[in-house]
């Protein structure tokens, strides 16, 4: 048994219905159900006794003390988390709450479960952290990758937020020994993805013959990891990562927002040729930059390579087809994410650049 926060989001459902497949033990899943946890994306599981659903918040200690007491998981994988910058500079209290705050409580709890368990399976323990590159800041075009131990520089309220929680997980490993494992990952992309994130923003968009918004002047660049290959990361890292060590993830796919963009175009240029309006690409409407929007992020992901013997199997190329599809197949899931909460979202976001 392990025990997953946030498993109803985009990455955490991937992750579950990985494990599941993979793995072939049970899964608890914690997850609040905000605007992007959606049990639809966990529809395969329905009637599975290995997943056990349970409706609640990190923030709240006595409810995941319960379930770690009731459960007894070998590890948590901590996924909960508000991810979405332009989020964050709109309202960044949410972010403190439940990124540092919903951290803080999940570690204490932990620790508490962590000392009361007996020796071998205290030893066994594992605490894995899901963060991200942004943690890092910003790279000139001509720096080297981030590392493991490039200092963090976060630019926005979502990134100094996912940098404090990554900073008390680092403090829980060196003060009171919890077994911990971090992760700092870079943008990802796939199946069941909310589509506020851009490429889902841009399939959506396209398909309806929409302006497909970019910000600035379109150039700033991104490492670009498939989800798939994101979970087998996690999966590596908790089976043999060494407790108190952070592991980048990598996609080892640096490309501007143009690239991503003119790339998912011809994509659907070349599967829906019968679409509102060809080339798809016509649609692409440049618009005002985001407040302190970091021109590049790469990663290197050298030492999960050595250490673990992970490397991503996706390309760019065929992971990005395989989302496009995905998108394609699964008008139903896009109907019913698509509210009117999200609608007057993206007339938010956009509508005043």
């Amino acid at each position: 048994m392990i025990l997953v926060t946030g498993g109803a989001g985009f990455i955490g459902s991937n992750f579950i219905l990985d494990w599941i497949a993979s793995e072939r033990t049970p899964v608890v899943n914690l997850d609040k159900l905000t605007y992007a946890g959606n049990l639809e994306n966990l529809a395969a599981l329905q009637g599975d006794p290995r997943h056990v659903f349970v409706h609640g918040d990190i923030c709240d200690g006595a409810l995941v003390g319960r379930l770690l007491r009731e459960h007894k998981p070998r590890a948590i994988v901590h996924f909960a988390a508000e991810s979405h910058v332009d989020r964050s500079i709109h309202g960044p209290a949410d972010f403190i709450e439940t990124n540092i705050n919903g951290t803080f409580r999940l570690l204490e709890e932990a620790r508490a479960y962590w000392q009361e368990l007996p020796q071998a399976e205290k030893a066994a323990f594992r605490f894995l952290h899901v963060s991200t590159d942004e943690v890092y800041g910003s790279l000139g075009p001509d720096d080297p990758p981030f590392s493991e131990t490039t200092p963090y520089a976060p630019n926005s309220p979502y990134s100094a937020s996912k940098a404090a929680s990554d900073h008390l997980v680092r403090a829980y490993h060196h003060t009171y020994g919890l077994p911990t494992l971090t992760t700092n990952c870079s943008n990802n992309y796939g199946a069941y993805q909310f589509p506020e994130k851009l490429i889902p923003l841009i399939i959506l968009n396209a398909l309806n013959g929409k302006p497909l918004p970019i910000y600035g002047d379109g150039l700033n660049i991104r490492d670009w990891l498939h989800v798939g290959d994101h979970c087998t990361a996690i999966r590596a890292v908790l089976a043999k990562g060494r407790p108190g060590e952070t592991y980048n993830i990598g996609g080892w796919n640096e490309k501007t927002n143009l690239d991503v963009v003119h790339t998912v175009c011809n994509i659907l240029d070349e599967l829906q040729p019968d679409s509102l309006l060809t080339p798809h690409a016509s649609l692409l409407t440049f618009v005002k930059d985001r407040p302190g929007h970091d021109r590049r992020y790469a990663i290197d992901a050298r030492k999960i390579e050595r250490e673990l013997g992970w490397r991503p199997a996706e390309t760019f190329e065929t992971g990005m087809r395989k989302t496009v599809r995905w998108y394609l197949e699964h008008a139903g899931w896009i109907q019913n994410v698509t509210s009117g909460a999200y609608r007057e979202w993206v007339g938010r976001n956009y509508g005043e650049r």
